[in-house]
């Protein structure tokens, strides 16, 4: 019979996790502070207030899209590079390369014996795999995806910013920038327990640091806007 692998370990999802947190966490913050700073003004209009967050929402989602793609596209340029001079090496110098793999199996803790046998098996099936998982760390799962991580940045930051705009959308003029406050940092607060409790980390902390870095951003764009708007 096969048997089933039934430990579940946190680490096969911190990547995506990152990114997901990273992205929704941005788009509440910067578009509920955005809006926030625009409230603030004595002169703005509702129809200001809604433009500025709809304007922020698509100007972030597209800028976390562009940076993660260029991001990205970087990391999978160098694991090619990477991967094509290991298959040069391989294939000038089988036998150095065999001798490397042993060795990093006997730094792991296998007898030499072993290590050289373990080395011979893996690469005959599959050399360059071999060296590409346990001599630079690549593999399939871990491999650098642009495209990907693009779309699922700006969805990310899309999503969060949602949470804002509607809060402008559902409120009054005068109620638009608490009200704004209030559901952002309940969303900031919900959203930092559940990423700390997926990376198993106190939950209280990550809630009090995303709503600590929440409400001082907002605190301070609503002096901003309040201030120029005055002025202006």
């Amino acid at each position: 019979m096969r048997t089933r692998h039934s430990e579940r370990h946190r680490l096969s999802r911190i990547g995506w996790l990152r990114a997901a947190v990273l992205g929704a966490n941005d788009g509440i913050l910067s578009t509920a502070s955005l809006v926030v700073g625009v409230a603030s003004a004595p002169q703005a209009r509702p129809s200001d207030i809604l433009i500025a967050g709809v304007a922020g929402l698509v100007a972030g989602a597209m800028s976390m899209a562009a940076g993660e793609y260029v991001s990205v596209s970087s990391q999978a340029d160098s694991e090619s590079a990477e991967l094509e001079l290991e298959s040069r090496e391989l294939r000038d110098d089988p036998k150095g390369e065999h001798k490397e793999l042993a060795e990093i199996y006997v730094q792991r803790g296998l007898d030499r014996t072993l290590a050289e046998q373990v080395a011979t098996q893996l690469m005959a099936h599959n050399a360059l795999e071999a060296h590409a998982r346990d001599e630079l760390g690549l593999s399939d799962t871990t491999a650098a995806r642009p495209l990907q991580a693009a779309i699922a940045s700006a969805i990310s930051f899309a999503s969060g910013a949602l949470l804002p705009l509607l809060a402008v959308i559902f409120s009054t003029r005068n109620l638009a920038a608490p009200v704004t406050v209030i559901v952002s940092l309940l969303g900031l607060a919900i959203l930092g327990g559940l990423s700390a409790a997926m990376a198993g980390s106190p939950v209280v902390r990550g809630v009090v640091r995303v709503l600590f870095w929440g409400a001082a951003a907002m605190a301070l764009t609503a002096a901003v806007g309040r201030l120029f708007g005055v002025a202006a």
